[in-house]
């Protein structure tokens, strides 16, 4: 039997390039190994036939956001929200058209939780810009939920929620709210504690069902269907 060897050293041995650029060109997606693109610098090489694809840059990759359909998830952890994200969950009619590599699922940072019974819009990215963003302007960005409700509906009362209040001594923040129809309300908070969204339909006696985020800034979640993802484009922004 021939013994293997790392893609990485096949690779060094190949064309003559360090051991980082190596690493950077299998992880850019650079390398083809019969045919077919492999990003593991560890991957086995026996007398497969491996090749350097045209154009090859041996530079770290771009930083990346993901946006993710979150189904429920009662008291789930980073972890098990991380691990949603896999090469089968990628929505097929996703509209940006990048290479998937492994390199896309590390170090990623998440802000602005859901309501812990909500399902919907969620932010997953590599990108500090984009992470401070979601930081420091968290008091400034809006988030629209479309939540489910039990009990009478009018626009009456949900003009009720536009100014704060404070409810049996519980400060209540203002929310823009408006009906979509007699079951489903769109309210827009920005930076939602947690149970506030309960706390205001209650305030107008209505009971929450089942809450979707849709929307944070400027992103909308669109027809990102529930459990799966597709990534952010360059031209979205928050």
């Amino acid at each position: 039997m021939t013994d293997s060897v790392r893609l990485s050293k096949h690779l060094i041995d190949l064309i003559g390039c360090s051991r980082r650029e190596a690493q950077l060109y299998i992880e850019g997606g650079w390398v083809l190994v019969n045919g077919a693109i492999i990003d593991e610098p560890q991957f086995p090489i026996t007398d497969q036939q491996v090749e350097l694809r045209p154009n090859a840059v041996a530079e770290p990759l771009p930083p990346i956001t993901l946006l993710l359909n979150q189904p429920w998830m009662p008291n789930a952890t980073f972890d098990q929200e991380l691990a949603l994200l896999t090469p089968e969950t990628r929505w097929k009619e996703d509209p940006c058209d990048m290479l998937q590599l492994k390199g896309h699922f590390a170090r990623l940072n998440s802000e602005l939780p859901l309501q812990s019974k909500a399902t919907g819009l969620q932010v997953y990215t590599q990108d500090w810009r984009t992470l401070r963003k979601l930081t420091d302007d968290r008091t400034r960005l809006e988030q629209e939920y479309v939540v489910q409700v039990k009990g009478e509906v009018s626009p009456q009362k949900l003009k009720r929620l536009a100014h704060a209040q404070m409810i049996k001594g519980v400060g209540l923040p203002g929310c823009k709210a408006s009906m979509q129809n007699e079951e489903n309300i769109r309210m827009v908070l920005k930076d939602p504690s947690e149970g506030v969204i309960e706390r205001l339909c209650a305030s107008i006696d209505l009971e929450v069902i089942a809450m979707k985020r849709i929307r944070i800034g400027a992103m909308s979640m669109s027809k990102l269907p529930l459990g799966q993802w597709r990534y952010c484009l360059p031209s979205q922004k928050f």
